[in-house]
């Protein structure tokens, strides 16, 4: 029932932006925390960002180092959406890019629930 779709990848040149999306459908997961993964050729699956909504108006963010301001992490509840803002992108942030989602307790780094199916996202040097 719970679906998570990933849009937005593509290849972009070192420096240059992406912006991905996340829709979930089935479920209203505004309680729920909201991530983003990402898995590189011959790596392990690795965490890059997520969003727990502590109350109403009130979130805290985290962010993998190898990213921390390049990328921000955003969410719309009304939309049943999160977003990941990619700024000043390296090669090695090519991978396919995951969203998912948890319920908020615990680590944002592990124990998601749902998971989407993943977009690509090729950075050229």
């Amino acid at each position: 029932q719970v679906q998570l779709v990933e849009s937005g990848g593509g290849l972009v040149q070192a420096g240059g932006s992406l912006r991905l999306s996340c829709a979930a459908s089935g479920r209203t997961l505004s309680d729920y925390d909201m991530g983003w993964f990402r898995q590189a050729p011959g790596k392990e699956r690795e965490f890059v960002a997520a969003i727990r909504w502590i109350r109403w108006s009130t979130e805290n963010t985290y962010y993998a180092d190898s990213v921390k301001g390049r990328f921000t992490i955003s969410r719309d509840n009304g939309k049943n959406s999160w977003y990941l803002q990619m700024n000043s992108l390296k090669p090695e942030d090519t991978a396919v890019y995951y969203c998912a989602a948890k319920r908020s307790f615990g680590t944002v780094e592990g124990g998601y629930d749902y998971w989407g199916q993943g977009t690509q996202v090729t950075v050229s040097s």
